[in-house]
């Protein structure tokens, strides 16, 4: 073969593998680290699962708890509808002073394969007052106590009962708990 004539089709192979892998670097989807945290604004659009829970709340002191916890069969606490499916947490504050710095945890397994997976959020937005409740929502809503979802999450694909174990932490105050449960079936049905 002619060498003269393989340079130029060598030089075009490279500058074409450069451009495609620039092209995939650009546009390629962000991952978690295992153990990494996400922060999230109501409107965020991005969770993914967490290796393990990051909460490090040691504090002992009574004050935060959760309220209710479900993933199905939900009713708007404002106006007392039907809502779709997702996960709602309503978080109860017992002290005279507002909490902040609020994370989730939460972790799902389905029962008949014992598949679990862990998902965390920072919840940067949202005061719970003193004396009072908050509800926040995990369905990809975009309006304030809104958060995302993994849409391919155990919950959302699996047909089988998945149960949630949820952990919510305020500073200064305990973490709380609480469990959840979706039938089986799919996840996402509309009341």
């Amino acid at each position: 073969m002619n060498t003269k004539n393989l340079i130029p089709f060598v030089a075009a192979m490279v500058l074409t593998a450069g451009v495609l892998t620039g092209c995939q670097a650009a546009t390629g989807t962000a991952l978690a680290t295992p153990g990494a945290s996400a922060s999230a604004t109501p409107g965020s659009n991005s969770v993914l699962p967490v290796a393990s829970n990051p909460i490090s709340n040691t504090s002992t002191a009574p004050g935060l708890s959760i309220a209710s916890a479900a993933v199905e069969d939900l009713v708007d606490p404002a106006t007392g509808k039907a809502m779709d499916d997702r996960l709602q947490i309503t978080l109860t504050n017992s002290t005279s002073t507002p909490l902040t710095n609020v994370e989730i945890y939460y972790q799902m397994t389905d029962v008949t394969t014992q598949q679990s997976e862990g998902y965390y959020m920072a919840l940067d937005d949202v005061t719970i007052p003193a004396q009072d409740e908050t509800t926040v929502y995990f369905d990809n809503g975009t309006e304030p106590g809104h958060f995302p979802e993994n849409t391919f999450s155990l919950y959302r694909t699996s047909t089988n009962q998945v149960d949630f174990v949820i952990q919510a932490s305020a500073d200064g105050v305990q973490v709380a708990t609480a469990n959840a449960s979706k039938g089986a079936g799919t996840g996402e049905q509309p009341d």
